[in-house]
């Protein structure tokens, strides 16, 4: 399981490190894909999928709002015209349960609206910090935020983690892996900044912003992690899917990237003035 897990995480870090080098299509299309699944993911979990195998109305409006809304991203990237696509995602979904009443009901129309804003809207994140100004520096954050927090936290809880502070809800996590998770981020945000995003402000020191964004990027990526976890407690389900080996599905890998993204995106536009 460990070696299943490991080579997983291996295939996915280098197409992360493929398709965040490369950005524009390259990254906009692997993440339109990885928020169809998620969506679905997150339909099945919350009840809002009645079927297995079929897809009912409410998962179809979702699937062409996420396309909607990815193609106006790549295309234009126009604030007021992703929101149009936000708010008619959930005029349509609405629309559905008047028309179709009572076959679905409103707790289905609003886990429909939460999946669409939790997993394709927010991963979006991704897109627009790594296609604003020096996008190709700081959308590496994002991954220091989740995946370099998940890993330092691992390590120290494994070591000295004694104090477990939701038990409930994640057994295992305990407050120094926390701690360590947060202080590693930073500390690895810290060293790339200095080493890597120096170069791209000459005029500027930003090594101590760029640690505090990984700071704060990994705080929120274990409140992503245990927010995905608390929904899986409350339905009773183990993964969200099967598609990565030892992982799980989309939603178990990238739970806390769904957070960390749009944090990593605002705070480098108030902290680093970038457009």
């Amino acid at each position: 399981m460990f070696w299943t897990r490991l080579l997983s995480g291996i295939v996915l870090l280098v197409i992360a490190l493929a398709t965040f080098s490369f950005g524009n299509i390259f990254l906009a299309v692997p993440l339109w894909l990885i928020s169809l699944i998620a969506y679905r993911e997150l339909t099945k979990a919350l009840r809002c999928a009645t079927n297995e195998k079929k897809f009912n109305a409410l998962e179809w409006i979702g699937f062409v709002g996420v396309t909607a809304y990815y193609a106006t991203l790549f295309f234009t990237r126009d604030h007021t015209l992703l929101l149009m696509c936000i708010v008619g995602l959930f005029m349509a979904e609405m629309f559905c349960y008047v028309v179709l009443f009572p076959k679905y009901e409103a707790s289905q129309v609003m886990a429909a609206v939460f999946s669409f804003l939790y997993a394709p809207v927010l991963l979006s994140f991704v897109y627009l910090t790594r296609e604003c100004e020096t996008g190709i520096y700081l959308v590496w954050l994002i991954l220091i935020s989740s995946w370099g927090c998940d890993t330092c936290a691992y390590v120290v809880g494994k070591l000295i983690g004694k104090k477990h502070i939701f038990p409930e809800l994640s057994p295992h996590k305990s407050l120094e892996g926390c701690i360590g998770g947060v202080v590693g981020a930073a500390l690895i945000g810290g060293l790339y900044a200095h080493f890597f995003v120096e170069t791209a402000f000459p005029d500027r020191t930003i090594t101590w912003i760029i640690a505090f964004i990984c700071a704060a990027g990994a705080v929120m990526s274990m409140v992503g992690d245990l927010a995905a976890s608390a929904i899986k407690r409350n339905h009773n389900i183990k993964d969200y899917g099967k598609l990565i080996p030892g992982h799980g599905g989309i939603m178990d890998r990238f739970d806390s990237m769904t957070v960390t993204a749009p944090m990593t995106y605002f705070l480098t536009l108030l902290l680093m003035g970038l457009r």
